[in-house]
């Protein structure tokens, strides 16, 4: 992962941006403003058609499904039952969740699809998440030190950063993250590292925890006590279904968001970087800070449309239906002001957020997996 110090003059921007002068990245961001104000002067009833539709589809094959689980003690029906549980939670997730919470649809003025309203089948509470993941996340974009999405405080992202030997472990922490995601999730919105080094207020933690177990309680009671108790025969069958649906959720929306953030040519940026940062700066962070993830229209909407992750945070509060449309239009800006439009299929991108957790693990004059480095300075 290339470290980046975005500069606020052209004499001492060097890296992926330093072809590009002030005026260049006035202009760039000129751009974006354009896109986006096109798209909210459309947005209208085709959107909201959009998002009533996969509201309404993903909680009629929930609900399906749980009832085919019913009968989860003949295969066939476990099959079919698993396999649309899991989609729909990974739809819940990903399309609706996630982007509800971002003020995607505040504009619908429909109090039962707000941001301020919308409570998600995950772990962590919304109000927790929406801090983290809209103020902290998407305002500090890959700076190293305030973004702490980047490795959730468990994982070295950065041959910048010191290494120890506890990161030898980080691919294994990474796995049992992947599989316990939405759990871990939760963990990182309550800051509990801030909590043990005494950072955070205790009655606030408390507070907090209190949410967490409740929500916790309530999903775990829902999917592994009554589901199965309504099952009668098919108890342990629909008890397994479930397990298995959330696994394949947390999987899923693990690697989504890895693909998203860790892969080669994604680059991070130091504290400095971000001091006096213009609207044009701040686009270009996003630009170099994100990559996509190419396929079809189906592989885009399992992902919450997070397959256009460049896209999602040039513009992360954008109908997410719109991202394909967008996309074309910023891949023509990336190309002709000579930037590297990062995106490449799900194995490919996976296989190289991977790769890079392994590596990370190891010193930086570890040579197993060559250092695959290029320590940067770039500006915006």
């Amino acid at each position: 992962m290339t470290v980046s110090t975005l500069e606020p003059t052209t004499e001492t921007r060097t890296g992926p941006a330093a072809h590009l002068t002030d005026d260049d990245i006035t202009n760039i961001g000129l751009e974006l403003d354009a896109i986006r104000e096109q798209i909210i002067s459309e947005r209208g009833e085709r959107d909201a058609a959009y998002i009533r539709k996969v509201i309404d589809g993903q909680r009629k094959l929930e609900l399906s499904s749980r009832a085919v689980l019913l009968f989860s003690l003949f295969p066939p029906a476990w099959i079919v039952g698993t396999a649309g549980l899991s989609v729909s939670k990974i739809v819940e997730n990903m399309e609706i969740g996630h982007n509800v919470m971002h003020g995607q649809w505040d504009w619908m003025r429909d109090s039962k699809i707000h941001s301020t309203t919308w409570e998600w089948d995950n772990a962590s509470p919304s109000d927790m998440w929406k801090h983290s993941h809209n103020e902290v996340h998407h305002t500090y974009t890959n700076v190293l030190g305030k973004d702490h999405d980047l490795g959730y405080g468990i994982m070295r992202v950065d041959e910048d950063q010191k290494w120890m030997p506890f990161y030898l472990a980080q691919p294994l922490w990474n796995a049992i993250n992947a599989c316990m995601f939405q759990y871990g999730i939760a963990a990182y919105d309550l800051e509990i590292g801030k909590f043990l080094k005494g950072r955070t207020d205790k009655d606030e933690f408390r507070r907090n925890a209190k949410q967490v177990v409740a929500k916790i309680r309530k999903h775990a009671t829902r999917d592994y006590l009554l589901h199965p108790l309504m099952s009668g025969p098919s108890a342990l069958p629909t008890l397994t279904a479930n397990v298995t649906a959330n696994l394949v959720r947390n999987l899923w929306t693990h690697s989504v968001i890895m693909c998203g953030h860790f892969p080669e040519g994604v680059q991070t940026f130091e504290k400095s970087s971000i001091d006096g940062e213009t609207r044009g700066e701040w686009y270009l962070r996003q630009m170099l800070g994100s990559a996509n993830i190419s396929g079809s229209s189906v592989l885009h909407f399992m992902t919450g449309n997070l397959s256009f992750q460049i896209e999602h945070h040039l513009f992360p509060d954008l109908p997410s239906n719109r991202y394909q449309e967008i996309a074309p239009k910023v891949q023509d800006l990336f190309e002709r002001y000579g930037l590297t439009y990062t995106s490449g299929s799900l194995p490919n991108q996976v296989a190289s957020a991977w790769k890079k957790v392994f590596r990370l693990s190891l010193p930086n004059n570890f040579s197993l997996f060559g250092r695959g480095r290029n320590t940067e300075t770039a500006a915006a």
